[in-house]
């Protein structure tokens, strides 16, 4: 009888054991269990924070692109308008200067004839021979005045498009710079926003104020509105244009600035 219940306490113990060991291994498993889950969570918003950056960029540099191209248009629908102004204005200067010279041709045939038909007027002729020379020599300074003029004028244009480029080069690096400053930016809030251990967290922050300053600084060198990191909002282009300045006089037939 006392073994039977010797046996009884034995097969109680062994299986409040079992139940134990049965208990430590489902905390073990849900243990196990929770950490894949939030393994599994990390990783997706990990997932998820490269594609939206990559997307981003895609977007970033589709915009950037397109802004080129309209750039490009319209400069080269403004050397267009500039060129077939300066060749109407060459025109109309050449086509004045052989309206004189035929002017000057017909006013001489006349006075020949004048000559031919007075002979005996000596005073009359030197009278004559005198205007035909000054007129050959008005003709000839106005050609030389048109000539210069339009070589100045062209001298002038092409000193302008050199200052125009270096501007338009020196704001390009400027708008790369504050991009790639407004682009850490984004990458760092994503980091600040994904990253779980407080002390990592607090690093990233003091980073991501850093880069906030510094892209502050960068969009505004670059003339850029907007929040850091993400596209500036603008009703339209904000890009400052290099302003010409004219350097040629009112009176000038091939000023193209007036």
């Amino acid at each position: 009888m006392s073994e039977q219940k010797e046996s009884s306490v034995l097969f109680s113990l062994k299986e409040l054991m079992n139940l134990e060991e049965d208990r430590i291994r489902g905390e073990e498993d849900a243990k196990q269990a929770k950490v894949a889950a939030e393994d599994e969570a990390r990783r997706a918003a990990e997932r998820a924070a490269r594609d939206a950056e990559e997307a981003r960029i895609r977007s970033e540099e589709e915009r950037r692109r397109a802004e080129e191209q309209r750039a490009r248009e319209e400069a080269a629908r403004l050397e267009a308008i500039r060129v077939a102004e300066v060749e109407k204005a060459r025109m109309g200067a050449e086509q004045q200067a052989r309206m004189e010279a035929m002017n000057a041709q017909q006013q001489h045939a006349l006075q020949i004839e004048a000559l031919k038909r007075d002979k005996g007027k000596k005073q009359l002729r030197n009278i004559l021979i005198g205007t035909i020379a000054a007129v050959m020599a008005i003709g000839g300074v106005v050609t030389y005045l048109v000539i210069d003029s339009s070589n100045k004028a062209k001298a002038r244009e092409e000193a302008l498009q050199q200052e125009n480029r270096k501007k338009e080069e020196e704001l390009s690096q400027l708008k790369k710079k504050a991009e790639e400053a407004n682009s850490l930016v984004a990458n760092l809030e994503s980091a600040v926003a994904n990253e779980k251990d407080q002390r990592k967290k607090a690093e990233l922050q003091n980073q991501l104020d850093t880069a906030k300053a510094e892209a502050d600084a960068a969009n505004e060198k670059a003339g850029v509105k907007g929040t850091p990191g993400r596209l500036p909002t603008k009703a339209g282009d904000d890009t400052p244009k290099a302003k010409t300045i004219c350097t040629c006089k009112s009176t000038d037939p091939l000023c193209d600035c007036l």
